[in-house]
Order: C-alpha cells, then sequence, then structure tokens
C-alpha cells in the first residue's frame, strides 16, 4: 500500500508530495519497521508517475522481498530549476547548467530530518533510531544522499547514491566528517554515463567517474565504514538502469 501526503516545505512555503510505501502484512501486524528515505519519490513507484515514464519498480521489489520496512518518497518541486535548488547543498555556477543554482540542499535536509522523519514516525509504526534509518537517491538525488550520510549521519546509518552529481565541497566536508563505524554506503556509476562506454581495459576503474568515487570510498572506509563500489557495465543516466540495481544496495544496506 502507498499513501500520499501534502507536507509543508518552508524553504519556500509550498507543499511537497510525500508518498509512504507499506508493508503488506502493515494493517495485519501490530509491530514496527526500519524506515529507507528516497529523494524523487515520484520516480520510485509507478511508471505513470515517473518524469521519464519509467521508475525504479520499487514496489514490486519490495511486495516480495523478504525483510519488511516502510520506504518515504520525497518529491521535490519540478518548476524552472526548483529540482536542482533543492538537491544541491551547494551554490553551483553556470559553467554546469543553464544558469546559475542557488543551492537550498541544506534547507531540504533540515526539512527531511527535523519535519518529515517526526511526521512518518508519530504517523506510523516505525523504529527511528539511526540504525533503522537509510537514505538513497541518483543523480542529484545521489549528491544529497551523499551530503546526507556524512552531515546527518546520526540520524542515518545507511545510503544508497547512484549515479551522484558530485560536487569537489563534498571531498573537504568529507574528509572532516564524523562518520560512525556502524555506516553502511552504497554508490554506483554507470559506464556509459555520458554516452561514452568505458569498459575496455582498465577503464572502468581508471575512468573520472571511477576515480571520484574511490575517493570517496576511501573517506568513509577510513572512518571504519563499510562500502560497496559498483560500476554498472552499460549503465545509463536513467531510472531504468538504477532500477536493475535496487535489489543490490537493498541486500547490502539492510541484509548483512
Amino acid at each position: 500500500m502507498i499513501t500520499h501526503h501534502q507536507l509543508e516545505f518552508p524553504a519556500i512555503g509550498e507543499s511537497r508530495t510525500v508518498r509512504v510505501y507499506l508493508p503488506n502484512n502493515y494493517e495485519t501486524q501490530d509491530t514496527s519497521y526500519p524506515v529507507m528515505y528516497f529523494f524523487d519519490g515520484h520516480n520510485l513507484f509507478f511508471d505513470q508517475e515517473a518524469t521519464y515514464g519509467e521508475s525504479w519498480q520499487l514496489k514490486e521489489f519490495l511486495d516480495h522481498w523478504s525483510k519488511d520496512m516502510i520506504v518515504v518518497g520525497i518529491e521535490p518541486g519540478h518548476e524552472n530549476n526548483q529540482r536542482l535548488e533543492e538537491y544541491s547543498p551547494y551554490n553551483i555556477g553556470d559553467e554546469f547548467f543553464a544558469g546559475s543554482i542557488q543551492g537550498r540542499g541544506e534547507a531540504t535536509m533540515q526539512w527531511l530530518v527535523n519535519q518529515v522523519k517526526p511526521f512518518i514516525d508519530q504517523t506510523y509504526r516505525t523504529y527511528p533510531d539511526r540504525l533503522n534509518t537509510g537514505i538513497a537517491g541518483s543523480s542529484m538525488g545521489g549528491l544529497m544522499t551523499l551530503y546526507a550520510i556524512s552531515h546527518y549521519n546520526h540520524i542515518f546509518s545507511k545510503a544508497a547514491a547512484l549515479s551522484s552529481a558530485i560536487f569537489k565541497p563534498l571531498y573537504q566536508e568529507l574528509d572532516q566528517a564524523i562518520i560512525d563505524s556502524n555506516t553502511r554506503v552504497y554508490m554506483a556509476w554507470g559506464t556509459n554515463e555520458i554516452g561514452l562506454d568505458l569498459t575496455a581495459g582498465d577503464e572502468i576503474w581508471s575512468s573520472p567517474f571511477a576515480q571520484i568515487h574511490l575517493h570517496l570510498e576511501a573517506s568513509f572506509q577510513h572512518s571504519g565504514a563499510s562500502t560497496y563500489l559498483y560500476p554498472q557495465i552499460h549503465g545509463r543516466h536513467r531510472e531504468s538502469d538504477w532500477a536493475q540495481q535496487v535489489p543490490l544496495f537493498m541486500d547490502f544496506l539492510w541484509m548483512r
């Protein structure tokens, strides 16, 4: 079952849709559940809701997975550059996008931690503690996931960041972050992210994408965190390819 809520996002005075997946046995059993938060909640469950007509097919996976849990999908604004602003902790110059971006990512995290999560914990039967709370996202949502697990590690113990947009400030911040050793981080990129399939010879691990992720992995491992790097062979920057990774990262984060 999936429920919908409209929660006020005070940074801009608008509401945002929050989707909540509940396990099949939620209404028949009196138990509590761990919670996984995902960015881009509209792309998670149904193709007809997804931006480009392809979802992560997360509901189908969860309906048949051996572990019962609650998944919360956070949907950003879709007007103009709202998604980029809400999913960037940093101001971004126009060398990356058409026009500069005023990052509201920290405001998004404050909203998620101080309003969305308490609402979920009060409304549903959850285990609210850190070890039962994870976060995930792709592209700009992947950037937000890495930001969350490094800046809000006291809230989240598990993270899956797929095809992340990674900016230099994250390096320094991660090196200085306090990361609990009981942290699990899955990071992935596709070898065909930019239309040039880097799978020949040692290109998989020598590409710029790989080097960035190896650097991040070293920072997490320095703190004692467990990591999983996954170069998706022929993987592209799109939901259907990320959907293929769902069993891999969910098992790594929650079943080991």
